[in-house]
């Protein structure tokens, strides 16, 4: 499955994708305190299987019977090796699109609180919605990107990366503190204030002007 979503969101200047999703949570103050969380000192990072990924147009979703709490978010794709402790180089971000995380807030709500791991909420078949990867010009982080999801006509998320609490270079500090990183890593950035109920069979359209993307898609 990973090689053929491969094939269909990375161009032939793109590293196929390695496997490795990372994610990260509550990087947008204001979806913080939506959900009245305190706001992270460092990235909250957590992981997503290869399985979770799909594709906007298509792709089979678990728990189909459930209603789940839609994340638009913007997703970069690693496309150079960075070694553990190296200098973090923007330049190493080479693709980016529009992504949607699903999760099950009341299962996740109920993990939390008994302390446990709440990898069931959000990792899970078709959990996350990625779309074609578009050329990423690290100078556009100075003008900042814009994005935003519509579900069933109504925008319901807006987005603007020049908001997040810890940005794309930050986030890459972080990770190469304790890890390297490869060609073909994604990384979902964070959603904005906005989230709420989807349903098996709702209508979905993400844009970003700067990035001239528009996606459809069916939870």
């Amino acid at each position: 499955m990973l090689s053929t979503l491969s094939k269909k969101l990375c161009n032939d200047n793109m590293p196929k994708l390695s496997g490795n999703i990372y994610a990260i949570g509550r990087n947008y103050a204001a979806h913080a305190a939506e959900l009245n969380n305190e706001l992270p000192k460092e990235p909250l990072v957590f992981l997503m299987s290869p399985s979770s990924l799909r594709e906007w147009e298509e792709g089979a979703t678990a728990f189909q019977g459930e209603t789940f709490h839609h994340e638009i978010e913007l997703v970069l794709l690693v496309g150079e090796h960075s070694p553990c402790g190296s200098v973090p180089r923007l330049s190493s971000l080479t693709g980016i699109t529009l992504g949607l995380d699903l999760t099950r807030r009341e299962v996740q709500t109920q993990l939390k609180a008994k302390g446990h791991p709440w990898t069931t909420a959000k990792n899970f078949q078709g959990s996350a919605f990625v779309g074609t990867f578009h050329s990423l010009d690290s100078s556009i982080w100075e003008t900042g990107i814009t994005f935003s999801l519509d579900v069933n006509g109504e925008t319901k998320q807006s987005g603007d990366s020049r908001l997040m609490l810890f940005p794309p270079k930050t986030i890459l500090t972080h990770l190469l503190g304790y890890q390297d990183l490869y060609p073909g890593d994604l990384i979902f950035t964070g959603t904005p204030a906005g989230v709420g109920p989807v349903r098996h069979g709702d209508e979905l359209v993400a844009r970003s002007r700067e990035l001239g993307i528009q996606l459809k898609g069916q939870v």
